[in-house]
């Protein structure tokens, strides 16, 4: 039985990266990484990008997009993105050919993964994803002001799903680093989920059955990778949803995580 393999390869401002692979494909979802650095992160799977057979854009900002320009035209991958999100992302992408600019509206496939997109709010053209090889999905949720029923019935059923937790709202509200102007963004409907907001889809997701949560995207101003667990799993221990019993929460770091294999 073949078994669905998914890592984090790095997470947050300074560059995102997930790695995905099924029986018959391997993709990146973002390359926010120079070229150099996602080739050794893939290098620590056993994986070179001339194993891979697309890259998948959830949207235009540099910390997502860094690595794809150099990397995408070295191994000649097609590069995924929805139209709405290539609207801003064509001129930035000049060095990939423009046959290797894929632009999808709905569903649809990189062989056997069937990559599902829902739009998410952000302050550009944003989308999460959710990606299956039959029965096995996990979804991809980083980048977004706040969640909505139609989010969380586009990823319901994931056994694994990586979750923006950006930030701790009284450190972004204290953060002097910040002006004022970007501290609103962030905070704002179209700007990143607070570890709040988080634990609140994430209590909806593991009543749903979801297994297993990958915190994303945090602030390294705002949030720590303890502070994120710890709060997030008092808030659900709180709604009697104890981590470790029938799910578990990991933390997507700088540095490549967790490899998760579905069976």
């Amino acid at each position: 039985m073949h078994v669905m393999r998914v890592i984090n390869l790095s997470s947050g401002s300074d560059g995102n990266l997930t790695y995905v692979e099924s029986e018959h494909s391997r993709i990146l979802v973002d390359d926010g990484l120079s070229c150099k650095e996602t080739d050794k992160r893939l290098a620590l799977l056993g994986i070179s990008g001339n194993d891979l057979d697309a890259i998948v854009v959830t949207h235009e900002h540099s910390d997502h997009i860094r690595g794809v320009d150099v990397f995408a035209k070295k191994y000649d991958l097609p590069v995924y993105a929805h139209e709405d999100v290539w609207a801003g992302m064509w001129d930035k992408l000049g060095r990939v050919p423009d046959e290797n600019k894929k632009i999808f509206t709905e569903k649809f496939a990189v062989n056997d993964l069937v990559i599902d997109p829902v739009e998410v709010p952000h302050d550009v053209k944003c989308f999460g994803f959710s990606l299956s090889e039959g029965d096995k999905k996990i979804s991809i949720l980083t980048d977004l002001g706040h969640t909505t029923e139609k989010i969380f019935d586009h990823v319901k059923g994931s056994s694994l799903v990586y979750v923006e937790a950006n930030h701790d709202i009284s450190m972004l509200r204290n953060c002097e680093k910040y002006p004022l102007s970007l501290r609103m963004r962030i905070a704002g409907q179209n700007g990143h989920l607070s570890n709040d907001a988080s634990a609140q889809f994430i209590e909806k997701l593991v009543t749903s059955g979801t297994r297993q949560i990958v915190l994303t995207h945090l602030s390294r101003e705002n949030n720590t990778p303890e502070l994120a667990f710890n709060y997030i799993s008092s808030i659900l221990a709180e709604k009697g949803l104890v981590e470790g019993e029938t799910f578990r929460i990991d933390v997507a770091l700088t540095r490549p995580t967790t490899l998760f294999k579905l069976k």
